[in-house]
């Protein structure tokens, strides 16, 4: 971004005189040259004593740096006092333009560049949003989990959330919220007694990398929250310029949760080799439950499948999700059984024997001991 070219703004690189002296020719030496300046390559210099400049004709662009690697730029509408030491190059603004340079030791010729873009750009761009959902869930819900190619944000509105990705499980609490990165699978799940409330976002994006942002639990920034209602509200409103808005605030969002996780006070996620193993264990061995819910489960099976002991796997389970693998076989086969109903395709019958249970009556108790209601109120509670 070009800025204002002034005493305060150019403090760290030197000195702009003041208005009064800016015309008075004595500013410059006799010996001061004109250069004209390339819209194809720029000369890098380093001041070798104070070097004044001022644009001669057209419109240029001052650049500066302090390191030689981080630059400011300043339009160049008047004279400025590069301080000794400072590295600094001109480039033309629009069409062609000179300058004049002035010190009483010639610049020192570091190299040259091509000039870069006079426009600032997006470093972090939405490019689109696929789902915006706010989820009114029933106590002790499972999602049993999934994996896709966007990036997926969760943030809690009431009541609490088992966010699980690679292996680890994160509790959410009202204010929480977790980024999925793209392609890692995850899932959720409640605790018995709690019905959450929370926004699901899935989306694209450009330019800065996410990762820092990745399997970390956040409390959200008050700034943060106010955009996500705001969303929601644009969302209800939904008229021709509501899309634009939702994808303006979420690109907000994700810049405020950037600069948040940048900060000094934030907390690092340290995770050793040992935590990554365990996780992607765990990972495997969800990933394996999902994918064969409806085939006859066991410890055992699950275990050599991901190349571990049934007790080792277990402890990892009691460990890092609180349950064991066998609760979490039988919590992912009632969610499933409840999608099954939903669906309408099947019999109470059918159901239990597709999904492995030895009676249907079996299937029913577990079901009202765990949803608080019969297989058949649930039924009647969604059609």
């Amino acid at each position: 971004m070009i800025r204002n070219l002034n005493q305060v703004t150019f403090r760290c690189f030197g000195s702009v005189p003041s208005e009064r002296t800016q015309t008075d020719r004595n500013l410059f030496r006799e010996d001061a040259v004109a250069l004209r300046l390339s819209n194809t390559e720029t000369t890098v210099y380093r001041a070798a004593s104070e070097t004044r400049v001022s644009c001669n004709m057209g419109m240029s662009v001052l650049s500066v740096s302090t390191d030689g690697e981080s630059y400011q730029r300043f339009y160049l509408d008047k004279p400025a006092v590069i301080k000794k030491g400072i590295t600094f190059s001109l480039e033309p603004f629009q069409g062609d333009a000179t300058v004049m340079l002035s010190a009483s030791q010639s610049p020192e010729e570091l190299g040259k560049r091509a000039p870069g873009s006079l426009r600032v750009d997006h470093r972090l761009r939405v490019e689109g949003i696929y789902t915006f959902f706010y989820q009114e869930k029933e106590q002790g819900f499972v999602f049993s989990g999934e994996s896709h190619p966007m990036t997926e944000l969760t943030y809690v509105d009431q009541g609490a959330l088992h966010s699980v990705v690679d292996g680890q499980d994160l509790v959410l609490k009202q204010g929480d919220l977790v980024l999925y990165g793209p392609g890692q699978w995850h899932m959720q799940y409640a605790d018995i007694g709690i019905a959450p409330r929370f926004v699901t976002i899935s989306f694209d994006i450009s330019g800065v990398e996410l990762s820092p942002l990745l399997n970390r639990k956040f409390t959200a920034p008050q700034s943060v929250v106010t955009l996500l209602q705001s969303m929601l509200q644009e969302q209800e409103r939904m008229d021709a310029f509501s899309n634009d808005m939702i994808l303006y605030q979420l690109n907000l969002l994700l810049l405020r949760l950037q600069r948040e996780a940048a900060s000094p006070k934030a907390g690092k996620l340290q995770t050793s080799n040992a935590v990554h193993s365990e996780n992607e264990i765990i990972r495997q061995a969800q990933q394996y439950i999902s994918a064969h819910i409806r085939e006859k489960l066991s410890v055992p099976l699950v275990a050599r499948q991901v190349d571990v002991s049934p007790s080792y796997l277990t402890a990892l389970f009691h460990k890092n999700l609180q349950i064991s693998p066998g609760e979490y076989i039988r919590r992912i086969k009632l969610q499933e059984s409840k999608q099954m109903i939903r669906e309408n395709n099947l019999n109470f019958t059918e159901i239990a024997a597709e999904l492995q249970y030895s009676t249907v009556h079996h299937f029913s108790r577990q079901f009202k001991e765990k949803f608080g209601i019969t297989p058949t109120e649930y039924a009647k509670s969604v059609r």
